[in-house]
């Protein structure tokens, strides 16, 4: 265990994980997979193994944000692009080099760029945060973090906390973020350019034309499931010749649900509660005003499986997350 007692009180426990109606308690009479958590320090961050085999690591900094990286699927998989953490490899476009495996930033905040990383945008720092093994089995890291302006002012703060558990046989991510008005009001523009995102990996993409497909919960598929609003979003397509899928979960609690979706065929996979005017085409609105002292709560449920996509599945999963009660960070 890695703890900074500064954000130990953070951590709040809830009830066990929901999962497919019922309640799982990762203890040694269910034989669930071991999740262990290794400090390393090139990038600085945590890794998280189930057994011998890399499940992801949580990456305190790449090039002006916290990310997670890499994202290992069942059979060990790389679910997300390498690009630009690594040279891209030949099934990848290096393109939008913003776009770093698993993120939460947004395009437009009091006219700030967060969503982009060039010098002229605003940087979220990473201030302290703690990684340990739950009484559950699960694999807990807790960070606080600053939103920084690009003269170095604090423009927000939030609260991350991710929860990484290998259940019946696939890998879930509960991803829970507060974020907080600390430093005065803060507006969340009206942009496609957000928010919690990932970009799968180069050969899932549907532009691969390897059988790739996006699927959300009305049933619509690729090109016209972007910028609709879902309770969930599946990105499914193969990796090293196997069949493998993402689905990403927005729950109840969560500001904006069912969220809007930035998800494209290109593979970037994004969740977006701000955006609405370059989704639907109508006028652009003022956004969402944090005012200072407010908060406002993300909660998503990450799902990574083989095989092929199962729609039934992915409802079931929803109305079982929306039973599941979010961990409270403070």
């Amino acid at each position: 265990m890695y703890r900074y007692p500064a954000v130990a009180s953070a951590i709040s426990v809830t009830a066990a994980l929901i999962f497919n109606g019922q309640a799982y308690a990762q203890t040694a009479a269910d034989q669930a997979p071991t999740l262990s958590i290794a400090e390393v320090s090139d990038p600085a961050g945590w890794n998280i193994h189930v057994g011998n085999e890399l499940f992801a690591g949580y990456r305190f900094d790449s090039n002006g944000k916290p990310i997670i990286y890499p994202v290992n699927g069942p059979g060990g998989h790389a679910m997300t692009r390498n690009f630009p953490m690594k040279d891209a490899l030949d099934s990848e476009r290096s393109d939008h080099d913003h776009h770093r495996s698993m993120w939460l930033t947004h395009g437009d905040v009091n006219g700030f760029d967060f969503w982009l990383d060039d010098d002229h945008c605003g940087k979220i720092v990473h201030r302290d945060g703690s990684a340990e093994i739950a009484e559950d089995g699960a694999a807990i890291v807790v960070t606080r973090n600053d939103w920084l302006d690009p003269e170095g002012n604090r423009v927000l703060s939030d609260v991350r906390r991710f929860a990484f558990r290998e259940i019946d046989g696939r890998r879930i991510i509960d991803c829970d973020f507060l974020l907080k008005a600390s430093d005065g009001d803060v507006n969340f523009g009206d942009t496609k350019e957000g928010s919690f995102g990932l970009r799968v990996a180069g050969t899932m993409k549907v532009d691969a034309e390897g059988g790739g497909e996006i699927t959300n919960a009305d049933g619509e598929t690729n090109k016209d499931a972007w910028g609709k609003k879902s309770a969930w979003v599946d990105y499914s397509g193969p990796v090293n010749g196997e069949r493998v899928g993402i689905t990403i979960h927005d729950h109840p609690s969560s500001f904006g649900y069912p969220c809007r979706w930035h998800v494209r065929t290109y593979g970037l996979f994004a969740a977006n509660p701000f955006g609405v005017h370059h989704f639907t085409g109508g006028p652009e609105t003022n956004g969402v005003v944090l005012k200072e002292g407010s908060q406002i709560r993300l909660n998503y449920r990450v799902v990574l499986y083989e095989g092929e996509f199962d729609a039934t599945r992915a409802q079931q999963d929803s109305e079982s997350f929306a039973n599941d009660p979010r961990p409270q960070v403070q």
